[in-house]
């Protein structure tokens, strides 16, 4: 299988993807990584070259490493970024990844834990997705499945399976064969924005009480419910989210590992966590993100935490 891997940022979020690209190195990947984005490339890219190959306007290439490119695609959209995922992931399909079996998209704040090998074997098993942990108990009975059944209706479809989780869009894993999928996502996104009146260019538009809350993630779940090719599902801790996590470590919340003061969380009773320390494990190579004072320095405030962390923490 010929696989490709992509992600979408903006702003400090580089900081994250340089993070992201190491881990998946280290743990096997080689071959074309696609970066979005909003604004301008951080001064780790700086020696990207314009590619006019990629048929992108814009379109940059920075060689990493031996067989690892990262390709910088400005996003060219009005979207948040998080609502462009199915849209940007067709555009890769159809255009620079072309010749890609399959396609794993990545929110630039998760860590690669596992081998590349794995993900290869689970897109193949169906699409690729990991149970939130927030409404990770989310039977078919559910009043926002009730709600979003009458949407798969509405766009008359069936659902074709019983999900119980929630699923967090933070990660899609979908072969060519099951295209179908990003497609499906697409439409429901554009019904959210059409039909239920909800801004794509904000984040988060009402409250859980909305057929809608995030755009792009329900969107997911709908697209979960009804797709005819089949879906591959793992737990939370899939995500790091809870214990005994192997796949992938996702810094949900904020600040993000790269912004956060250790010693002053730790002593608000927040110490260290797992993401933080492993975002702090791959920031080296094959990019280097930070000068050795730097390092030292965060390892330092990492310690202390970790260990204001024993003896306090909020419960």
């Amino acid at each position: 299988m010929t696989s490709a891997i992509c992600t979408l940022f903006e702003n400090h979020f580089h900081n994250g993807v340089a993070a992201l690209i190491n881990s998946l190195y280290k743990e096997g990947f080689r071959g074309d990584f696609y970066a979005g984005f909003k604004g301008t490339l951080p001064k780790w890219a700086e020696e990207a070259y314009e590619n006019d190959r990629l048929l992108w306007p814009g379109a940059r290439t920075l060689a990493v490493a031996e067989h690892l490119n990262v390709h910088f695609l400005p996003a060219i959209t009005d979207f948040h970024l998080a609502h462009y995922k199915p849209d940007f992931m067709l555009a890769l399909l159809n255009g620079p990844a072309k010749n890609a079996d399959a396609l794993a998209y990545f929110d630039p704040d998760i860590i690669n834990l596992c081998r590349w090998g794995f993900y290869e074997k689970w897109m193949a098993c169906g699409v690729a997705m990991v149970h939130e942990i927030v409404s990770n108990d989310m039977p078919a009975t559910h009043p926002s499945r009730m709600e979003w059944q009458k949407i798969i209706n509405a766009i008359n479809r069936t659902p074709k399976r019983d999900l119980h989780s929630y699923i967090n869009s933070g990660f899609c894993g979908v072969s060519r064969r099951n295209v179908e999928f990003l497609y499906l996502w697409s439409e429901i996104v554009q019904v959210a924005i059409l039909e239920y009146k909800m801004d794509p260019k904000i984040f988060l538009n009402f409250d859980r009480t909305s057929a809608f809350y995030s755009i792009d993630q329900d969107a997911f779940n709908i697209a979960a419910m009804c797709c005819v090719c089949p879906v591959s599902e793992m737990g939370p801790e899939a995500m790091d989210f809870v214990g005994a996590g192997w796949t992938m470590s996702h810094s949900t919340g904020w600040p993000k590992p790269w912004r956060k003061k250790f010693i002053l969380s730790a002593l608000a009773g927040i110490p260290p966590s797992r993401q933080d320390k492993r975002y702090w494990q791959n920031i080296d190579f094959p990019i280097s993100l930070f000068d050795s004072l730097k390092k030292r320095h965060i390892n330092m405030n990492i310690i202390i935490g970790t260990m204001i962390g024993r003896f306090y923490r909020r419960t």
